[in-house]
């Protein structure tokens, strides 16, 4: 388990509002902004750059990575869109490699809480264990999904989607509620 997340006032402010106003775009336009994840990477940047120097500038560069590396394979096989791939990796930028690393896994382990309830609402449940199986199978395969089912594939409307940039802000709000009153999570 990476240790434990911290991160300073005004990086949980600037990161709170490039994955609010990301959040806000995808629900309303199902897509998130280049300016906004090009803007989020430059003050990531530069943010750093200026709190810690060249080691900043450094630390900046490994969160942009990690959050790029991340999700990158799920692009790759069309379980993600490309603005939800540099989403996370602007939110690296503002926060580091670590930090990105625990908005991976809060965004992971909230928003796939949410999307269940999500799908139980739809009453989509036996839909969606088939097409997770179906998943499987095809990763299984070295096929891509997406390829065998268009309802698999995020840039249809065919499935059932929830906005990634809002699951997102909800594992950052956990994010920044932990390290604001450093809950016990290792």
């Amino acid at each position: 388990m990476p240790a434990t997340p911290s991160l300073h006032l005004t990086g949980e402010i600037l990161l709170g509002m490039l994955v609010g106003i990301a959040a806000i775009y995808d629900i309303r336009f199902g897509r998130i902004p280049n300016w906004l994840v090009l803007a989020g990477i430059a003050v990531g940047f530069v943010w750093n750059a200026i709190s810690a120097g060249w080691p900043g500038f450094g630390h900046a560069a490994g969160g942009l990575g990690l959050g790029f590396i991340l999700y990158f394979p799920l692009y790759l096989i069309r379980g993600r869109r490309a603005g939800d791939v540099k989403l996370l990796a602007a939110a690296g930028a503002i926060t580091g490699p670590v930090n990105c690393f625990w908005i991976f896994l809060l965004t992971a382990i909230l928003g796939g809480a949410i999307v269940l309830v999500v799908i139980m609402i739809h009453k989509r449940t036996s839909d969606t264990f088939f097409n997770v199986a179906w998943i499987v199978r095809d990763l299984l395969r070295f096929k891509a999904p997406y390829k065998s089912s268009e309802e698999l594939d995020v840039t249809t409307d065919k499935g059932l989607r929830v906005p990634h940039a809002a699951m997102m802000a909800v594992g950052v709000g956990a994010f920044i509620l932990i390290t604001k009153y450093g809950l016990p999570i290792t």
